[in-house]
């Protein structure tokens, strides 16, 4: 494997820039440095305001003002027209008032419907057959932990099991298209997922009707009454519930093992206490997010954190750097599963808050449960990885 110039970094080493860093091998201390200086500073060679500190993140994220697409680019270009551009178009994470509300209040509605009892038992299940016969390291962990999530959720909305690698296939091929560096074929392969998934779920949708305790039975009848009527939409965001799954939970995955790996007593005590990984989840999300960075887009004139902003201007929120702000969480550099009152902007905040916080955190810690118990972590401190390039996410690539 060549290495890529993202991973190429010594220990101590500062990233090069802001959309380098959730990358970089360790940014916090240079989250801490942003975070310590002015509450909005203008990037001027990426052309974006950088907001890190919690109370300028939570600022930007509450303003109505600041959308989550440029208003005369809802949907990104390259992908206008195609099944992928039509997915997207639809999702409620990326639309605003009248498109985003009700469609949220169903969504919202359905995940704390779901039994997260039976999630971690089959989510259990799915990572021992996936993780095979052999210790799992390497590239078949990365692989395994982008899978598992996707099936899982793919579980709970109702395919067949025997359909669970197809489903993981097609979202790996369609959320290639959300990179803005996606190539031609990637956005042609996209397309194809997109319409396959689109397909698949429409014949869900139709089978749920005679199946009325069905998950998307379910999903359709929040969505009736929260006044969502778009049946294009309904199917575009049973999409995305997958999409958003893929490389967040993959993250949150992998960025948990390397807490195992690296965390002083914390693989020993998980296998003393696996009730504990739960709480082990939930601060990796604080402490080494697998979302860093979030955008918003100004729509109209308006102020946030004392700083005038116009329209047309650009928001990076630095989550990952809000959530280690000694003002948000005391204690913010160190790791503590007993946290009290943890405040994870890693998940958002405001309307645009992920309301899949509780699934992604069972997910992640049922995957990684079985793993534990059958001794297949057991050698994580010597495991290897790097990052994968992005802009936005943290995702580790283990090597073999």
């Amino acid at each position: 494997m060549k290495p890529d110039p993202a991973f190429s970094q010594t220990p101590g080493s500062t990233p090069e820039h802001i959309l380098a860093a959730s990358a970089h091998r360790d940014p916090y201390p240079y989250y801490a440095s942003l975070v310590a200086g002015p509450a909005l500073v203008f990037d001027a060679p990426r052309k974006l305001w950088v907001a890190s500190s919690a109370a300028s993140v939570k600022a930007v994220l509450g303003n109505p003002a600041c959308h989550v697409r440029p208003p005369a680019e809802p949907v990104p270009s390259a992908i206008v027209g195609s099944a992928a551009g039509e997915v997207f178009g639809h999702l409620v994470r990326m639309n605003e008032g009248v498109r985003h509300d009700a469609p949220k209040l169903a969504l919202q509605r359905f995940l704390v419907d779901i039994d997260l009892a039976r999630v971690r038992a089959r989510t259990e299940a799915l990572a021992l057959t996936q993780a095979g016969q052999g210790r799992l390291h390497g590239a078949a962990l990365s692989r395994w932990a982008f899978e598992v999530p996707v099936m899982a959720v793919a579980d709970v909305l109702g395919f067949a099991e025997a359909e669970l690698p197809q489903v993981a296939h097609w979202m790996g091929d369609f959320v290639a298209c959300l990179s803005p560096v996606s190539t031609s074929d990637q956005l042609a392969a996209s397309a194809e997922a997109a319409s396959a998934l689109l397909a698949r779920f429409s014949e869900l949708v139709r089978d749920a009707q005679t199946r009325p305790a069905s998950a998307l039975a379910r999903l359709q009848h929040e969505a009736a009454q929260a006044g969502w009527h778009d049946a294009a939409a309904l199917l575009a965001n049973a999409v995305g519930l997958l999409s958003q799954t893929y490389e967040a939970t993959a993250g949150l995955i992998g960025n948990s093992i390397v807490a195992l790996a690296s965390q002083p007593g914390l693989m020993e005590a998980m296998g003393r206490e696996p009730s504990q990984l739960l709480p082990m989840v939930n601060e990796v999300s604080r402490f080494d997010p697998s979302i860093h960075n979030t955008r918003r887009f100004v729509a109209e004139a308006t102020q946030a954190a004392g700083v005038s902003l116009k329209p047309g201007d650009v928001m990076l929120l630095v989550l990952a750097a809000a959530g280690r702000d000694p003002l948000c969480n005391t204690r913010p550099n160190e790791f503590l599963l007993d946290r009290p009152d943890r405040d994870v902007p890693g998940f958002g905040q405001g309307a645009h808050q992920c309301p899949g916080q509780a699934l992604a955190c069972q997910i992640a810690a049922a995957a990684i449960n079985p793993l534990l118990a059958s001794g297949q972590l057991q050698a994580a401190s010597s495991f290897s990885w790097q990052y994968r390039p992005s802009m936005n996410a943290r995702i580790p690539v283990f090597v073999d």
